[in-house]
């Protein structure tokens, strides 16, 4: 009878496994298409991920947000049938085992491998290839896969950035026919400005990882830190001439990656490697891609405990359906979407392979991260007699990357790094302090994002190279090789939004010191609410306010302002002070001439060809998203005398003006700007004015006259094999430096009489002879990042921010962008002060 009914058990288990997978659709079943025979629209992928889910007890969808354009975005966590079943307990040991969650980690540990497609939009044959790849792990006749799933939980993120993603399939589909063409000048495979790699506001996603900017990276990031996954694959296109690329990376790695990470690489890589060598295709590895910027899908994952690796299939958005590349061969978007599917095959299979070293090895990181941190220093603090805002602004992102934090102890001094004067010296601790200990979960990536100097192993990398959070928001900071743990949670002592007694005050008075208070100006503007600032330093009621303070007076304003004001100050955090009389203790009064109306600006912002689309849209987030301050966007090639007349501030974002706005735009532009038309003008911008009739205060700064510039004998037997490290001496990767700045004037108001740029590439100009040089780039004032040997000295006495008077209006030209992918906090009051101070 116990034989009877355990043959019946199995018959009707082969049945419903047998029924599964009929009712289980491919993906070119359920489509009506093959892949790589048309692009698939991202909400037909959605679709096809719930038919998988609905028919299959080996997948669980999880909706985790939503985009700009209001795209959902999804995980699908695949696995055996009892891992599915057992998901919330494997995902809770799993944190216990990096200290992120309470609790002894249990038995029952899998590998957990996350799978990421699609993060830039036009390169598009990852999401095609998410859903041949899911069709496979579940479908139950392929039993060498299920054995992979039994040790092993995928989690795959069809499409990181849907919207990007159907920009690029839009533009195709509508610009192909029935056959693709497979010249890369025909229309199909040139997308117009500003193409599908970016999501809505233009920002390269795959460089937030660790600023988390977009509400993409946020909402990722959350269910990320749920899971903690051990391997990440991070899938993208290139050129598409290039063959394939997957891991091991190139250097530099960052010091701090293990030799575990290291050599899984490699075994993965191995892995992959079979698969492409079977089927006669080409790749590479170790070139190129580095470990090193902390804000990547490969290296945040991998500061995280993970082997994170990118993974590179020729093609992008120049493949279209179909390319010729320069060695004859037409690539197909068939065989780009086979590789992308292979590599996914290879790096599971790896993974299920080793399962129980990765895990291991993954438990190992957070141990020794908690018990014996790497690095010189043990503890980092933050000084919090600084800029209150913006530290509150810096904890809530270490809040969002669960590094832990807390109040400093007793009054002490400590011996360690200060990153204002780039020295070692001794300090004073108090209990306003935060202090942030290395001995914890999140001890690397804490390293990583605040240690002083970046260690390079190699100079040739992919990216900027110097991102220490105390000089991104500006504050100041202190590394110490002592341990000094914190001796409880960190606090910030709330003030009520008014100061004073009064019901209806002659004005309302607010310190003009963050970019918070930027937020508040804009609000107050876009709410209708007339506001002055003022010019020179006042006292009033015993309280000193310096230059730039707001003062919001009953005059201009209606009877109902006190209610905006009062309640706009809370939304806001802002503490405002009121006054019975515009007479002061200490000049100017109310009505001075020093006290001025702050006009709200129409602002304009140019974009389209020839504008850096990701610089472009980091001024648009900042005003849409930041500000929430209207802006009109502009094309360039639109720009004339009657678009000007309707704005009072035009930011050109970097870019290559020189066809889209051209000569007759430069006239344009002269003649509004001395009517009273204000120019932010930013990086590459910048370069469209220098030397120009009108603009001749602003100059390149060229090799002194006298030097012998003409190369030696030795100079001219360059070696070619080190073309590319020659090139980069005369190049600035992404470095910090300190620069003077005079806050004074208006742009620098509000701020220190220094600030921390973030400089990339070889513009270079003298001082303005006649402007005002607000931000100057002194000697000694590199503090870290990579700087060319031959460019180092160049920069000394030259121009980060200034501005030129030119009849009724301003030119403000910005060497370095101040919001570099608006993560460099530090610079947002900058802009704001460009934007609403300058000329006012």
């Amino acid at each position: 009878m116990k034989k009877i009914s355990v043959s019946v058990i199995c018959i009707l288990l082969i049945l419903a496994a047998s029924t599964q997978a009929r009712q289980l659709q491919t993906p070119a079943e359920f489509l009506g298409y093959e892949l790589g025979d048309r692009f698939t629209p991202h909400y037909r992928a959605v679709q096809y991920y719930e038919h998988i889910a609905e028919n299959s007890p080996r997948v669980e969808l999880e909706y985790y947000g939503e985009t700009n354009e209001f795209r959902p975005l999804l995980v699908a966590y695949v696995s055996s049938e009892e891992n599915i079943r057992n998901l919330e307990e494997i995902r809770l040991n799993n944190l216990r085992l990096t200290g992120l969650a309470d609790g002894t980690p249990g038995e029952n540990r899998k590998a957990i491998a996350w799978l990421s497609y699609n993060v830039h939009g036009n390169e598009s044959s990852s999401m095609e290839a998410a859903m041949e790849t899911i069709y496979r792990f579940a479908n139950p006749d392929d039993a060498e896969r299920s054995a992979w799933l039994e040790n092993t939980v995928v989690v795959m993120d069809p499409a990181m950035n849907p919207d990007g993603r159907d920009r690029y399939m839009n533009y195709h589909t509508q610009a192909s026919g029935r056959v693709p063409n497979p010249h890369v000048f025909t229309r199909e495979h040139i997308e117009p400005w500003p193409g599908g790699r970016f999501n809505h506001y233009m920002f390269d996603l795959n460089r937030d990882w660790a600023w988390i900017t977009q509400v993409e990276s946020r909402q990722r990031l959350e269910i990320y830190h749920r899971w903690m996954p051990h391997v990440h694959v991070d899938y993208h296109e290139m050129g598409y001439n290039s063959p394939y690329y997957f891991a091991p990376a190139s250097q530099p790695y960052h010091e701090d990656i293990t030799q575990w990470q290291r050599d899984f690489q490699f075994t993965i890589g191995k892995s992959n490697a079979r698969y492409f060598d079977e089927r006669n295709r080409v790749y590479y590895t170790r070139e190129i891609f580095d470990l090193l910027y902390p804000s990547y899908g490969d290296s945040y994952p991998t500061y995280n405990g993970a082997i994170g690796m990118t993974y590179e299939q020729g093609g992008g958005g120049l493949g279209g359906r179909a390319v010729i590349t320069d060695e004859g061969d037409t690539l197909t978007l068939a065989r780009r979407v086979d590789n992308q599917v292979n590599s996914g095959m290879g790096t599971v299979e790896a993974v299920a392979g080793n399962y129980r070293q990765v895990i291991q090895e993954f438990e190992k990181y957070y141990s020794d991260a908690r018990n014996n941190p790497k690095g010189e220093y043990k503890t980092y603090i933050l000084k919090g007699d600084g800029n209150r805002d913006h530290l509150r602004a810096l904890l809530n992102l270490l809040d969002a990357h669960k590094i832990q934090y807390g109040q400093a102890p007793q009054r002490r001094n400590v011996r360690g790094f200060d990153y204002s004067t780039g020295e070692n010296g001794t300090f004073t601790l108090s209990e306003n302090d935060v202090v942030i200990s290395a001995y914890q979960p999140k001890s690397v990536l804490t390293k990583v994002l605040f240690e002083p100097k970046t260690v390079l192993v190699d100079s040739l990398t992919y990216d900027i190279t110097a991102w220490a959070l105390p000089y991104v928001y500006g504050l100041q900071g202190i590394a110490t090789s002592e341990r000094i743990n914190p001796a409880g949670e960190y606090s910030f002592t709330e003030q009520p939004p008014v100061m004073g007694d009064l019901a209806r005050p002659y004005a309302y008075v607010m310190h003009w010191t963050s970019f918070s208070d930027v937020k508040f100006l804009a609000a107050l503007l876009e709410a209708d609410v007339s506001v002055r600032h003022t010019l020179q330093p006042f006292r009033m009621n015993g309280r000193d306010f310096d230059r730039g303070s707001l003062i919001i007076t009953r005059k201009l304003n209606d009877d109902g302002f006190d209610l905006v004001v009062r309640q706009l100050a809370a939304e806001h955090g802002r503490t405002l002070y009121t006054t019975p009389t515009g007479f002061m203790e200490q000049h100017p009064d109310i009505g001075s001439n020093n006290v001025r109306l702050i006009k709200k600006p129409s602002v304009g912002i140019l974009s389209g060809d020839g504008v850096s689309a990701t610089e472009f849209g980091a001024v648009w987030h900042y005003f849409d998203q930041d500000l929430e301050y209207q802006t009109a966007v502009i094309m360039a090639d639109r720009l004339n005398e009657q678009v000007l007349q309707h704005l009072d501030v035009l930011i050109m974002p970097d870019g290559n003006y020189a066809n889209s706005v051209g000569t007759s735009g430069l006239n344009s532009i002269r003649s509004w700007v001395r009517n009273g038309g204000r120019v932010i003008a930013i990086r590459n911008a910048v370069n469209f004015f220098a030397d120009k009739e009108g603009f001749s205060e602003l100059k390149p700064k060229e090799d002194k006259k006298d030097e012998d510039t003409s190369a030696s004998p030795e100079d001219k037997l360059r070696v070619y094999g080190e073309r590319s490290r020659q090139a980069i001496s005369n190049t600035v990767e992404g470095a910090i430096f300190r620069i003077r700045l005079d806050n004074t004037h208006p742009l620098g108001f509000g701020m220190p009489d220094h600030y921390y740029t973030l400089k990339s590439g070889t513009n270079i100009y003298e001082y303005l002879d006649g402007g005002w040089n607000v931000g100057a780039l002194r000697p000694g004032s590199h503090r870290s990042g990579f700087v060319g040997t031959n460019i180092r000295e160049k920069l000394d006495d030259t121009l980060v921010f200034g501005v030129q008077n030119m009849g009724r209006g301003q030119m403000i030209y910005m060497v370095d962008t101040p919001i570099f992918r608006q993560f460099w906090y530090n610079g947002k009051m900058l802009l704001g002060n460009a934007v609403f101070s300058v000329g006012n």
